[in-house]
Order: structure tokens, then sequence, then C-alpha cells
């Protein structure tokens, strides 16, 4: 996949969607009734560049202040869905430890791990920060999980959804009409291009997680090191 080329596809037809007022709410965010939980190995960006990117959401906050913005601890990068978030899952329903055991025999060999977020692109119904890879290593993590899952008995819903191929990181869900809609996206212009910087992946988490991925929801399975 040409990554730049998927990205600008994107964003050109969502800002297109969004300027005819075709965009998606999300009304699940605040819902008490909200009960979609599932299990996801993910990376999480430096701090440094979670900051960069919190700059960007101040001025769009200053816009549209009711839409939902990611905090910097919900800020990632989805490597896999293992068992995406549906209605009703419970931790206790799967034995963690085999989880585990896949992931590491799927990292063997995987090392030198870089991200560089620059940009941004859009959905209908959210903003993410372009992320691009250094490497194919992160693509050839998400094949060995593929295979190492597909062939086991272990609960699992990988590519269901949709086949990720990216490392992008949503940062803005939208939950509100939007009031200021142009100025909004004037800034989101802006930033475009933005460089926001690079990180090398020291660690991977497997973490239970609600939808938005809320820090007072997710629970940390295990961490494993990543060599550079």
């Amino acid at each position: 996949m040409n990554l730049a080329e998927h990205y600008n596809n994107l964003y050109a037809q969502s800002v297109k969607s969004i300027l005819s007022d075709d965009y998606q709410l999300d009304d699940l965010i605040d819902s008490p009734l909200d009960n979609r939980f599932g299990i996801t190995l993910l990376i999480r960006p430096s701090l440094e560049v979670k900051n960069n990117i919190q700059k960007f959401l101040n001025e769009l906050k200053e816009i549209e202040p009711n839409q939902y913005y990611y905090d910097n601890s919900d800020i990632h990068i989805t490597i896999m869905s293992i068992i995406s978030c549906y209605n009703g899952f419970k931790l206790e329903s799967i034995q963690t430890s085999k989880y585990v055991e896949l992931i590491k025999k799927s990292l063997a060999n995987i090392s030198n791990i870089e991200i560089e977020f620059k940009g941004i692109t859009a959905s209908t119904s959210c903003l993410m920060i372009q992320g691009f890879m250094n490497n194919d290593i992160l693509n050839e993590l998400r094949n060995n999980l593929r295979e190492k899952f597909k062939n086991s008995n272990l609960q699992q819903s990988i590519d269901q959804r949709y086949t990720i191929q990216t490392a992008h990181a949503t940062v803005v869900r939208f939950k509100e009409k939007f009031h200021q809609k142009n100025n909004f996206l004037e800034v989101v212009k802006k930033y475009r291009e933005q460089n926001f910087g690079t990180f090398s992946v020291e660690t991977v988490e497997l973490v239970y997680n609600d939808w938005y991925q809320r820090a007072k929801f997710v629970e940390k399975l295990s961490e494993f090191s990543i060599k550079n």
C-alpha cells in the first residue's frame, strides 16, 4: 500500500463530505450503556510526539470545544485488534496467558520499528494523525499475528472489520454537529503537512480496552520489548 496516496485520498474524500454536512456523529462516546470491550495490541507514541499533537488539538478545541479529543494517555497506534470490541466481552472468558504466548512468538525477530507522525487525514467521523513506517517490519508483525492466531483455537476477530495496514492514530471523534465547521477545517488544513515527530518503538502493549481506548477503562495485560 502507498500510505501517502491512501491518506491523501481519504483526506480529500472526507473533507468534501464534511463540507457537504455528510459526516457521522458518534452517539456512544458519552453513553453509560456502552459496553463494548475487546483486546488490542498497540503502540504508544513518545511523550514529545503526543505533546506536539496536543498543540494541534488545543487549536481545534478553541473552535469546536464539544467534539471528542483524545488525551495523551489514550493516543495509540493499533497494531492489531485481536478481539474487536463488542457488547458484553469479558476478560474472564479468555485465557490471557495463551494470548501472551502467541504474541511473544509473533514478535520473535521483530526489531527496528520507527514511526514518523506527519500530517493529518480524516474520515467522515474522525481526524487522524498520519503515521509512516521506516520499513515493512510492522506489517511483518501483523502477518505473524494473523498466521499464528488463525492457526490457533483462541477467540479472535482479526481482519473481520477491515485489514489494517496503516500506522495512524485517531485523535478527534465527531460527537456533535459542527458550529464553526469552516474554521475547524481551516485549522486542519494548516496542520495538513505538520511534522509531529518521529519515535522508535521500544515496547508494545496488549490491553483490555473499550472502543475509545480511554485510560480509565484500559487494563494492561502484558508489555513486550522491541529491539532497536
